[in-house]
């Protein structure tokens, strides 16, 4: 008799999951799956097959949630190898090692602090980013030309570790989306050196850290307003439209309601209120 893996009941949870290296973030969230014995899940912020750290999965209903939830700004802990070059600005596709000389350690420091703010960039043709529908990344093994349009991140902060020679090691705050390989591409040159990222670890997503894979309360997670409703809760639990009448908030905008035994999202624009999300059953 064949063994079944799933669960048929879904489950509603949210937590964070540590992404080890050298395993795609969909492979590792079919282990997750397993584990949890159910099948509907899904991940939020790809991390690459060489980079480890902060994965946040969510199943059931809470899966609709990676939206709404406060993910953002992200921030990273790189290590960058002096003297590797690597097609894929990573160690995945190292073409060429060399003995470098080192760099004065006050250099690092000072263009780490100036690069801040908004940078313009080119995504790394090993990428997520899709092109006529396909992975850049697909087209790149493949030896297609790849072309990506620039980009912009935003570097809220960066932070010295260390230097010990050839690898510098610094934490960095970004936006969502950011590549870091590609800002480590930009520091070297800043550095007139070359290199590739050897190390990369997501520290955290937002307000998400990992703790040991502990259930989290998606409510405390949620980056909307809360709105208050005075009509009967009948109406939201079947769904029925309802109107501004019986909100405490009346402005357009997006809206978190909240009863005792689920929530629900909505939005009001032009004095009309309609579901984004509806009777998602709390923890």
């Amino acid at each position: 008799m064949q063994k079944r893996f799933y669960d048929k009941e879904t489950i509603n949870k949210l937590l964070v999951v540590n992404k080890p290296m050298f395993i795609s973030s969909n492979f590792y969230l079919n282990r997750i799956k397993r584990k949890f014995k159910n099948k509907k899940a899904g991940f939020s912020g790809t991390l690459d097959p060489f980079a480890k750290g902060c994965l946040i999965v969510a199943f059931g209903q809470y899966s609709k949630l990676f939206n709404y939830l406060s993910k953002t700004p992200k921030t990273y802990k790189a290590v960058i190898w002096l003297g590797v070059e690597s097609e894929s600005f990573d160690i995945e596709k190292v073409r060429n090692i060399e003995i470098v000389d080192s760099i004065n350690q006050d250099k690092i420091k000072k263009e780490l602090s100036f690069l801040k703010g908004k940078i313009a960039y080119t995504p790394p043709k090993f990428s997520a980013k899709r092109i006529d529908g396909k992975r850049a990344y697909e087209l790149a093994r493949n030896g297609e030309e790849v072309n990506l349009s620039e980009s912009v991140m935003n570097v809220f902060n960066t932070k010295f570790i260390s230097y010990r020679h050839p690898f510098i090691t610094f934490e960095i705050t970004v936006n969502e989306g950011t590549y870091i390989r590609s800002y480590a591409q930009i520091l070297l040159e800043k550095l007139e050196n070359f290199g590739t990222l050897s190390y990369l670890e997501r520290l955290n997503e937002g307000k998400f850290f990992y703790e040991n894979e502990k259930e989290l309360d998606p409510l405390n997670y949620i980056d909307l307003p809360i709105n208050k409703y005075f009509g009967t809760t009948d109406w939201l639990d079947k769904g029925k439209k309802i109107s501004t009448e019986f909100l405490e908030n009346k402005k357009d905008g997006k809206y978190l309601i909240i009863t005792e035994t689920f929530f629900s999202i909505i939005e009001i624009l032009d004095n009309d209120v309609k579901y984004l999300l509806n009777k998602v059953n709390r923890v």
